[in-house]
């Protein structure tokens, strides 16, 4: 049970820095395309109010807040697997946790795009082309083993 504890508080940890990182990455990259740098975020509340969700530009409560509490919680979801992995392994170099992170935001991409039902992706898709959103993937990566490398160093200094 302290285990499971354990990777949950470090789950939140990544599953943070994860979710702060790659809604910048969507804002910057909309905004590259031309498009409101809340549009992505807002596109997530797409499993609750369709696919207009898209359109809307501004950050507002029902969208913005929908959206984005959806991403936090996915990003935790996906951290707490990644981590899961890492405790079960015997401590390893940040080079590994980072090839360890792709692996687990490949599977990520793959699971929200290939498998889950339309309503149940990111909605990212209806904002941004497939090189953003590989993009946004390979930030989740980055943040995946920041985390990993983070959480590595507090269980080593306890």
């Amino acid at each position: 049970m302290k285990s499971l504890i354990r990777t949950g508080l470090s789950a939140a940890v990544s599953g943070t820095i994860v979710s702060f990182a790659t809604t910048a990455a969507l804002a910057l990259l909309a905004r590259r395309e031309g498009k409101g740098a809340l549009q992505p975020t807002n596109a997530t509340s797409h499993w609750l109010y369709g696919e207009q969700a898209a359109s809307v530009r501004r950050g507002d409560v029902a969208h913005t807040l929908v959206g984005y509490g959806t991403h936090h919680a996915s990003s935790i979801f996906w951290a707490f697997l990644f981590e899961l992995w890492l405790a079960s392994r015997p401590s390893r170099p940040s080079l590994l946790i980072f090839r360890d992170a792709l692996a687990a935001a490949a599977i990520a991409a793959a699971t929200d795009y290939g498998f889950v039902p339309k309503r149940l992706t990111p909605g990212w898709e209806t904002v941004l082309p497939k090189r953003s959103i590989a993009a946004t993937f390979a930030v989740m990566a980055v943040g995946l083993a920041m985390g990993g490398m983070i959480n590595k160093e507090l269980r080593r200094q306890h």
